[in-house]
């Protein structure tokens, strides 16, 4: 039994180097468990119910919150501070038409659900690739 247990703990650790996703990770964890007990109880039965039990319990337990200390911070670029920022108009915005929006001394294309004329002072609400999404400021 103790073969069939090793060979369940080389799959599950190839398939967790494959997929990087801490799911199988915790079945591996459960099937040494199992691999230990199989060396002392020859009743696979329980040697299962505790690799399924036993993986099931870590991953639901466990998973959570290694994947918040892992978590990266995501890092705003220079772009991103743009975002809440007031620009001018210098090409009329339409609703199908992309215009053009003056902000921090740069030029953008930018859309909006809404027409706006030129001059118009408008709010950046997002960046969509290289456009700007925008809406006029109400004076």
């Amino acid at each position: 039994m103790s073969y069939i247990w090793l060979g369940v703990v080389i799959l599950l650790t190839l398939a967790e180097c494959m997929t990087v996703g801490l799911t199988t990770i915790w079945f591996v964890i459960s099937a040494l468990v199992a691999l230990l007990v199989s060396l002392l109880i020859d009743n696979f039965v329980l040697q299962f119910g505790i690799f399924v039990i036993l993986g099931v319990i870590l991953l639901i337990t466990t998973r959570p919150l290694l994947l918040q200390f892992l978590k990266t911070k995501e890092e705003k670029t220079n772009f991103d501070r743009i975002i809440g920022m007031e620009g001018i108009v210098t090409e009329a915005i339409s609703k199908n038409t992309i215009g053009e929006v003056k902000v921090d001394g740069k030029k953008w294309s930018a859309y909006s659900t809404k027409k706006i004329a030129k001059d118009s002072v408008v709010k950046i609400l997002e960046i969509d690739g290289v456009k700007l999404k925008v809406e006029k400021v109400e004076e």
